[in-house]
């Protein structure tokens, strides 16, 4: 066998293909390994680079080969994607994750340590039981608007709603047993999100970069947290215009024939870091409005020739890029030069 220069391995839960190619380009290598073989099989064998589809088990996987002496290389499924050539199926998509991991303008993940993915763990639990939150607040909310109760929009209202309803002798004793058991159920809820929120600030309490991100107008803990949780190495990217784009924050692009043609943000990245930072810019867009004198000249001419939402898109494009460049090159915030600066826009 020719001497393995790289290798593309589809992963699965417990069935692994490998394509591998020598110096000239020449396949050398297709074999399928169950799980428990594949660390066996790359220990045995000479450092070579391998990719990997940036899935589930892939920073893990990346870790344990890294170990054995090789150098793991992690790509986004949708780059991987235009490189299967016809069908679906392991072989084809192993084929596919080693011909565009040689490809000299392709982008990497890079790989998370076990320290980043147990932080990221902490941000998503938050996440799932704010979701669990909402869903159970819209299940009681549809329950009580079967027996005539509405309450105004809010989590601080379905407590006093379920108060009202154990007082209406008009909701039958049926209901108002069910009503009570989805009651505890919310105040568990409660409980448990706030037990979330505690150890999310006080984990980002005690990171140097979240501290220094909190200075920007915007951004709040959770937001500085999830930025240093979920951006693990800001040098993946060249400039703050480039994480911009990877957050999909950035116009889609339908430009031909030398005709510039932009549509809306293209959304792609991490949609729960692309809402946070939203949400973080809609605030400061909120308090310009009723503090206009207060808020930035170039925030005050964006709001005068664009909706208040639209203006919000592009102050968190530009927070992003502020918060890209205090982890990539360190510093503080300074308002003079940031969100502050007319002539920066």
């Amino acid at each position: 066998m020719n001497e393995i220069t790289r290798i593309g391995m589809d992963t699965s839960k417990h069935v692994f293909q490998l394509h591998g190619v020598d110096g000239e380009e020449h396949v050398v290598l297709r074999r399928k390994l169950r799980r428990r073989e594949v660390a066996k099989f790359f220990a045995r064998l000479a450092p070579t680079v391998i990719g990997i589809e940036a899935c589930g088990g892939s920073h893990h996987w990346a870790r344990e080969l890294g170990r054995l002496g090789h150098e793991v290389k992690l790509l986004a499924p949708q780059l991987v994607k235009p490189y299967v050539k016809r069908g679906k199926n392991d072989a084809a998509d192993a084929e596919a994750i080693c011909e565009a991991m040689s490809r000299p303008t392709m982008r990497f993940v890079p790989a998370k340590s076990a320290e980043d993915q147990a932080a990221a763990m902490l941000f998503g639990q938050r996440e799932r039981l704010l979701r669990d939150r909402t869903r159970l607040s819209n299940t009681i909310r549809g329950y009580a608007a079967e027996f005539g109760m509405v309450a105004p929009r809010g989590q601080c209202r379905i407590e006093p709603l379920l108060a009202r309803i154990a007082a209406q002798e008009s909701v039958p004793e049926l209901a108002r047993r069910q009503f009570a058991e989805l009651g505890a159920e919310y105040a568990e809820l409660e409980v448990r999100v706030r037990q979330a929120e505690r150890r999310l600030l006080a984990w980002q309490k005690e990171n140097e970069t979240c501290k220094r991100l909190k200075e920007i107008p915007g951004v709040g803990p959770i937001i500085a947290a999830a930025l240093v949780m979920k951006l693990a190495d800001p040098g993946a990217f060249g400039c703050g215009r480039q994480f911009a784009a990877w957050l999909g924050l950035t116009p889609k692009d339908h430009s031909t024939a030398g005709r510039q043609r932009l549509g809306g943000i293209t959304r792609a990245g991490d949609k729960q870091l692309r809402q946070l930072l939203v949400s973080g810019a809609m605030s400061v867009v909120q308090q310009a409005a009723r503090r206009p004198e207060r808020a930035s000249p170039w925030l005050r001419d964006l709001l005068a020739r664009k909706p208040a939402k639209q203006a919000a898109v592009a102050l968190a494009n530009r927070i992003a890029r502020i918060a890209w460049a205090l982890m990539a090159h360190g510093g503080r915030y300074q308002a003079s030069r940031g969100l502050h600066s007319a002539a920066a826009a």
